[in-house]
């Protein structure tokens, strides 16, 4: 169904991992299934007895199968395309080289103005007269308000850009916020996605406490959700591969349609450093 405004929530994770970094997450739903999908998620958290913010650092064993059948539920709608989900993050082995004192220093916000711009395939929403409103709903900023206030005006911008403009697609200044993750369930579900992509990628399963040989109970419950949430994912990709750039298929507008992608990003001036492998790094 084409939609008059959408909302895209975004949540952001490791920025510098062992193998992977800059991990950026993001949905995106429309507003004729947001309350519902909402109360929906809100319900299960009712029945399971989760009050609190569900988020990927609170998975213990207790509430390992509480957190399954939340995720579950959500991915039940991710399926059904009511949510797209969206997913970048960077190969360290890959290594941008060249950068300007201001690129490094803005590096984390310019890296989220490319996934917001390119991710979602925002350019192949199906035009209507009206135009489709977009909002941006953003987990608090780990950085500075100087920083933050440069790039929501970067986002604002993105509406006179050229395949937006032709989408048209408006973004109003006030709809660019930084919102509380405990505010919103949709917001609460993301952070867990990219939790599991950041603890799976960056072998944060493989971790046992000093002196112990053994994994800890909840290293070992992450994982476990994790395999759940890729099980979620190949019901929609079945040769899911977590590490690489979804397949997008015969078409682009997939970046659009497609109901779950993964992005690695790879700068545009990278230089490959082997040192930095997995295989390199375990010598």
């Amino acid at each position: 169904m084409t939609e008059k405004e959408y909302i895209i929530f975004c949540d952001e994770s490791d920025r510098e991992g062992k193998y992977y970094s800059n991990f950026y997450g993001g949905l995106i739903v429309g507003t004729s299934n947001y309350q519902r999908v909402t109360d929906l998620l809100n319900k299960k958290k009712q029945e399971l007895n989760l009050y609190g913010k569900v988020k990927w650092e609170k998975v213990t064993g207790r509430y390992l199968l509480k957190y399954v059948e939340l995720i579950e539920c959500f991915f039940d709608e991710v399926v059904k395309t009511n949510v797209k989900v969206r997913i970048m993050f960077r190969q360290n082995v890959q290594t941008p080289k060249g950068l300007r004192a201001e690129q490094v220093e803005m590096q984390y916000f310019l890296l989220y103005y490319q996934f917001i711009k390119h991710a979602f395939g925002l350019e192949f929403i199906e035009a209507i007269d009206a135009g489709t409103r977009l909002r941006l709903y953003f987990d608090l900023f780990p950085d500075t308000r100087e920083k933050a206030e440069v790039f929501k005006g970067f986002l604002y911008a993105l509406q006179k850009f050229r395949k937006f403009n032709a989408a048209r697609i408006s973004i109003a200044r006030e709809d660019i916020a930084e919102v509380r993750t405990e505010d919103h369930v949709l917001l609460q579900c993301l952070d867990v996605v990219l939790g599991a992509m950041a603890f799976r990628l960056n072998d944060k399963h493989k971790a046992k406490p000093k002196g112990m040989k053994k994994r800890a109970s909840r290293t070992r419950a992450k994982e476990t959700l994790y395999k759940t949430i890729l099980k979620q994912i190949r019901r929609i990709h079945p040769r899911f591969n977590i590490g690489v750039t979804t397949s997008l298929g015969e078409t682009l507008t997939a970046k659009w349609t497609d109901p779950y992608l993964h992005w690695s990003f790879l700068p545009r001036n990278a230089q490959y450093d082997p040192r930095l492998t997995k295989q390199s790094r375990k010598k």
